[in-house]
C-alpha cells in the first residue's frame, strides 16, 4: 500500500491533462492529486494507474477512466457536507474523490466480490464514507433519502423512478443514459413533479443491472 512522491507527480501531470481537456473545477482537480488511483487496481496495473483510461477491476466491472470521474464529478457541483448517493461503488475510486471533496457518501454495490473487498480497502486507506451497501442500485437508498445529488457509474437504459424520488429539490442526478453507447444526462429537480433535464454526449460504461445480486 505504497504511495510515492513519484506516484504524487504521476497525479500532477494527470490532473494537467485532465484541465486540458476541459475539467475545471478545482476542487475536483484536488481531489484527483489527491487520491492514490494506483491503490485502487491490480498491482499489474500500477504503471498505467494515471493514464486517463479505463482498467478492468473484477467481476466483469471496470474502474472508469479518470476523465469520466472528474466529467461526472463537476456536473454534480459537489459542495462540503453534501449529501451524495453513489451507485455503483466498483473498486470506491469515485467514492474515494467524493469524500476527499467533503461529501457525506452512501453507496451501493450489486456485485458481493467488489463490495467485500471495496468495504475492506477504503477504512486502509482512511477513506471512511457515510454507508456502503451490497444490493440493487435501481432501488436507491429510500432510507437515508433525500440526497442533495445522486450519481450513477453505470449505464442504464432508463433513468430509475426511485433515484429521482430521492433527490432533494434543486438536487442533481448525473447518470450515463443507453442501452449500447451511453449519453451523459443530468436531471435537476425543480419541484416535486418537475425536472430540467441537461445532455452532454457520449460516453461508455458497463451496464447498470436490476436485480441481480
Amino acid at each position: 500500500m505504497k504511495d510515492t512522491a513519484k506516484h504524487q507527480g504521476l497525479r500532477n501531470q494527470l490532473a494537467k491533462i485532465l484541465e486540458e481537456k476541459g475539467i475545471s473545477d478545482a476542487n475536483v482537480l484536488a481531489a484527483i492529486k489527491k487520491i492514490p488511483r494506483h491503490l485502487f487496481l491490480n498491482s499489474s496495473f500500477e504503471d498505467f494507474a494515471y493514464q486517463d483510461k479505463a482498467f478492468p477491476i473484477g467481476a466483469g466491472q471496470t474502474i472508469s477512466q479518470p476523465y469520466t470521474v472528474a466529467f461526472q464529478t463537476q456536473l454534480l457541483e459537489v459542495s462540503k457536507e453534501h449529501k451524495i448517493l453513489e451507485i455503483g461503488t466498483g473498486s470506491g475510486y469515485q467514492t474515494a474523490v467524493l469524500v476527499a471533496m467533503g461529501a457525506k457518501v452512501y453507496s451501493i454495490e450489486r456485485q458481493n466480490e467488489l463490495f467485500k473487498t471495496t468495504s475492506a480497502l477504503l477504512p486502509k486507506l482512511g477513506i471512511r464514507p457515510k454507508h456502503l451497501s451490497f444490493g440493487d442500485g435501481y432501488k436507491g437508498l429510500p432510507n437515508f433519502a433525500p440526497f442533495d445529488s445522486i450519481i450513477v457509474t453505470a449505464g442504464a437504459p432508463v433513468i430509475p423512478k426511485a433515484l429521482m424520488a430521492q433527490l432533494k429539490i434543486g438536487g442533481r442526478l448525473v447518470i450515463p443514459v443507453g442501452e449500447k453507447e451511453q449519453v451523459m444526462t443530468m436531471l435537476i429537480r425543480k419541484n416535486e413533479t418537475q425536472f430540467e433535464k441537461h445532455e452532454f454526449g457520449d460516453f461508455k460504461f458497463v451496464p447498470l443491472l436490476e436485480n441481480k445480486n
